[in-house]
């Protein structure tokens, strides 16, 4: 694939290895991780040094590339018994993004799938996996311009707030909720995004606003208890997160604190949109209720560097994700259209509500 040296890409296949920008160091330091091995791939995605759920899904995609390669074996079928147990590990790594487990599954079923030899069976996954890259920079970039078309027409210049980051870190490039704020930015209908700061990790506060800065456009970072009351004074026109995992019902899970954004929006009559693959889509899950939760060290919530933030003594409870239910989104924006939660069977057919 083709890259511009004027966008940010979080997983890049070069020189026989995967560079992927570590975001733990954003936005002091913009450097990059080499990864050459999958367990390395493995704890590159459980560390969040690549996060977000289609960046996640293309990491680990090049993981399984990668675990292939380190197989010495002309048998088939022995190759085939080791590249299950690098499927295995890299699906530990993190629970509630199912766009890991959908390309872990490409890639496999790929692997069962290729005839010829085992060197030609790793070639073909090198191929899939980047063939994965490429289709998820083209479908954030679909979602921003169906985002762009289902945005309020009033005002005619909008104030969108995030929470988290959905933007090029999360993804192959472009971002899904950041790729409809790119879209409206680019055509002229955005004035202001307002960035939740996304405790415990600050994503929005750090890699967010960090996107923002890196195009020029117009950033407010504010702390995640402000969100009803800049909706209250007017100030937000407009709500465009991503996802992690959406339910058959358009449940959805996305980083803590969404529903409560989602909540607030519904009190001030402002729309609320979802902006994601379609391969974050989970049809076998009925209902958010199915989606697991991942819980991560509570360190993210006492500690920030070397600074200790509560007592000795108390107990903590960090949820990574929660879920938004249906009747709070006003659409699902795909990059096959935008679609209201309970019609999301309809996606494969290009539509826009």
């Amino acid at each position: 694939m083709t890259y511009s040296l004027n966008q940010v890409y979080p997983v890049i296949w070069h020189n026989d290895s995967v560079s992927l920008i570590d975001q733990t160091r954003l936005p002091n330091e913009y450097a990059f991780v080499e990864i050459h091995r999958s367990e390395d791939m493995a704890r590159a995605i459980k560390t969040m040094i690549v996060r977000g759920a289609p960046a996640i899904g293309v990491a680990a995609a090049y993981g399984i590339y990668l675990g292939a390669r380190e197989i010495e074996t002309s048998n088939r079928n022995e190759f085939l018994q080791h590249l299950e147990q690098v499927a295995q590990l890299l699906r530990s790594t993190r629970p509630t993004a199912v766009n890991l487990f959908w390309a872990i599954s490409r890639m496999m079923k790929t692997a069962y799938e290729t005839l010829g030899t085992v060197a030609e069976l790793k070639q073909t996954l090198l191929q899939t996996a980047q063939a994965i890259n490429a289709e998820d920079l083209q479908t954030c970039q679909a979602i921003g311009d169906n985002g762009l078309a289902v945005l309020p027409k009033n005002p005619a210049k909008l104030t969108i707030l995030t929470h988290c980051n959905a933007g090029a870190l999360a993804t192959a490039g472009y971002g899904t909720a950041l790729g409809v704020v790119r879209s409206a930015w680019r055509e002229g209908r955005l004035v202001r995004v307002f960035a939740d700061e996304t405790r415990p990790r600050l994503q929005g506060a750090k890699l967010t606003a960090w996107e923002c800065v890196q195009e020029g456009i117009p950033v407010t970072v504010i702390t995640d208890n402000m969100a009803a009351h800049c909706m209250k004074q007017g100030l937000i026109h407009a709500v465009v997160v991503g996802a992690d995992r959406i339910a058959a019902n358009g449940d959805t899970a996305n980083k803590i604190g969404t529903y409560s954004v989602a909540i607030a929006a519904k009190a001030h009559n402002i729309p609320f949109f979802v902006a994601a693959p379609l391969s974050t889509v989970d049809f076998e899950l009925s209902d958010g209720s199915q989606i697991p939760i991942e819980e991560r060290n509570p360190t993210e919530i006492y500690q920030v560097g070397d600074t200790i933030l509560t007592p000795e003594g108390v107990e903590f409870y960090n949820p990574a994700f929660d879920v938004t239910p249906a009747d709070l989104i006003t659409a699902i924006i795909t990059e096959n259209g935008a679609f209201a939660p309970g019609e999301l069977a309809k996606s494969k057919v290009k539509q826009v509500v």
